[in-house]
């Protein structure tokens, strides 16, 4: 059962298609720092490949036919493509489905406040997080700013080089002794994430000078008021690009791994298709971190509803049609899975656990403990997904998320599940999981990315 280590595959040349497409990989996660810009990067992108717009057709009162592409937004952050197949929609689709939320620190409604001459922001972290991990290192503000009239305004500070950057203060060492015999989940509370965003106070002004410099940069800037900061995104996410990681630059050091890294081999999937027999699905959602809550999240009905949009436009809309092809459909559930780390031995079973270099991981079941909360795939749909990768000579791996009883994980498998359909978790393996800065292997992204090609094409 020991996996050769794909890196074998490719030699010379051949390594350079990996760097190609891991290159591309490194823009995308560093350009996409919010679900927002990873769903506007990705519409511009497919609409250059010939996807319309499905509301546009919709409103046109377009007919759809087989090989047409067209995708549908919601909210800004989430965003479903389709290509039709041949064979009808009831048959059931193959669908790739990827989140593109990732743990961050969310700044408050109500942020702005001065404290000792200094301009702070209050944040609520979001996902699961180590919060000792956020403190002390540069933080970059992404989101946009909603005002009354409707205006949305994008802000991105911190990523260009001659940008400031703002952060979290940490208590220095000398000073720390009783922070230091604290558990590492109470050493920074979730109140004490405060943002530390100036320090000039206003000349002529006496109440709060400092936070009114900032206030006025703001709306010199981004005619931006203290009011309009309750009808905002904006995010705190770690600043700075993806980089090549290790001397032999084999890996990939970024924030968002989780889950961009299988979102981005997913869409990217979609577009290398040609004709197919089956309708074809990318579906890149939100809130996977926290539930996959709210309307932009799986357990929203944005993706039905889509499916039962397509059917009217093929002319074909019944309530039966769509259960049918929901139920009839076989899913990727393309996610990130935990790496072995050779640090932390303990808390992994090596049989069963996913390594660098091994490829694209697939996960039978997830969950906690006793399979709390997992979708446990069928194993004749995992002999299915083993033909495909080994006739498309895939480099693949099985794994569990760690030990037995030592934690476990989620995803967005099971919610797909409800339909009825066959759905397994596969992606990338990574280490640093939920940290500011994560870690994978750019062949473990390659071979995902053939997997999911290969899965489109020509699982029946």
């Amino acid at each position: 059962m020991l996996r050769e280590n794909a890196w074998k595959k490719y030699n010379g040349e051949k390594r350079e298609k990996i760097n190609t497409f891991c290159e591309a990989y490194k823009h995308f996660i560093s350009t996409c720092k919010t679900e927002r810009e990873c769903v506007s990067f990705v519409a511009e992108e497919i609409k250059k490949a010939g996807y319309k717009d499905l509301r546009e057709v919709i409103a046109q009162g377009k007919e759809l036919k087989p090989q047409d592409k067209v995708y549908v937004q919601q909210m800004g952050k989430a965003l479903a493509m389709f290509q039709i197949g041949e064979m009808p929609l009831e048959q059931g689709m193959n669908l790739l489905g990827a989140h593109i939320d990732s743990p961050r620190l969310d700044i408050k409604q109500d942020p702005i406040y001065e404290e000792a001459d200094l301009a702070l922001m209050d944040t609520h972290y979001y996902g699961g997080v180590k919060k000792y991990q956020w403190v002390a290192i540069p933080l970059a503000l992404h989101g946009v700013v909603v005002k009354k009239d409707g205006t949305s305004i994008p802000i991105v500070i911190g990523e260009e080089e001659d940008d400031p950057v703002v952060g979290i203060s940490d208590l220095l060492i000398h000073l720390a002794q009783k922070q230091m015999e604290k558990p590492a989940s109470k050493v920074i509370e979730g109140e004490d994430l405060n943002i530390l965003i100036g320090s000039i106070p206003l000349e002529g002004e006496e109440k709060e000078p400092v936070k009114a410099q900032i206030l006025k940069i703001l709306s010199e800037k981004y005619n931006i008021t203290e009011e309009d900061m309750t009808s905002a995104e904006l995010e705190a996410v770690p600043a700075g690009k993806a980089r090549d990681y290790g001397l032999d630059r084999s890996m990939i050091m970024g924030y968002g791994h989780d889950d961009r890294i299988c979102a981005y081999p997913s869409y990217q999937a979609m577009l290398s298709l040609g004709n197919v027999k089956k309708t074809c699905v990318c579906l890149l959602v939100d809130k996977e971190e926290i539930g996959s809550v709210g309307a932009t999240g799986m357990h929203s009905r944005f993706f039905e509803n889509a499916v039962a949009e397509i059917l009217n436009c093929m002319g074909e809309y019944s309530e039966l049609k769509v259960r049918r092809a929901l139920a009839n459909s076989k899913m990727l559930s393309s996610d990130v899975s935990a790496a072995f780390d050779p640090n932390y031995p303990s808390v992994m079973e090596k049989k069963n656990t996913a390594y660098f270099g091994k490829g694209l991981t697939i996960n039978k079941y997830t969950g906690s403990r006793g399979k709390s909360g997992s979708n446990d795939a069928n194993a004749e749909y995992l002999a299915q997904i083993r033909k495909v990768f080994d006739d498309n000579e895939v480099a693949y791996q099985t794994a569990e998320l760690g030990k037995v009883d030592e934690g476990g994980g989620g995803t967005i498998a099971y919610i797909m599940a409800n339909y009825g359909m066959d759905v397994v978790d596969s992606g990338v393996a990574v280490q640093n999981m939920h940290a500011p800065w994560e870690v994978a292997s750019k062949v473990d992204i390659y071979e995902s990315y053939l997997g999911y090609c290969a899965f489109l094409r020509e699982m029946q």
